[in-house]
């Protein structure tokens, strides 16, 4: 996916309606009308928000007869996810060494911090 693809399915997936208009298409087809039915608003702003999702390649538009039926298209959904998933994959990596340090560290403080004896060396197994 090139970069300025990816930054029109992000732009697309920042706004709330197109979101609910993508979480309602990934039930089935619709017609505009059905999905301008939720929204407070008008029928040019919801053509606005589908040609967003269009260019975005989110969504199709077919023709059959009078009925102009929206399909989901995941393509691009999942190009988004594989780039995200680099992203989690890095994070995750980074947070296994992070808790392999940690525990390093805490079994470091373990050694460092066995209990002394009177004279203020370390117990071990020999001067117990």
């Amino acid at each position: 996916m090139n970069e300025e693809h990816l930054n029109a399915v992000f732009a697309a997936l920042a706004d709330p309606t197109r979101r609910a208009i993508l979480a309602r298409l990934a039930k089935g087809e619709a017609s505009v009308k059905d999905l301008a039915e939720p929204f407070a608003m008008s029928s040019p702003a919801i053509t606005k928000h589908l040609k967003v999702l269009q260019r975005a390649g989110l969504i199709s538009q077919g023709r059959q007869a009078q009925w102009r039926p929206c399909k989901l298209e995941t393509k691009s959904l999942q190009e988004a996810f594989d780039w995200i998933e680099t992203y989690r994959e890095f994070w995750e990596e980074s947070f296994d060494r992070l808790e392999d340090y940690l525990q390093e560290l805490q079994k470091e403080d373990a050694v460092n911090n066995k209990p002394k004896n009177k004279s203020g060396e370390k117990k071990n197994a020999r001067n117990k």
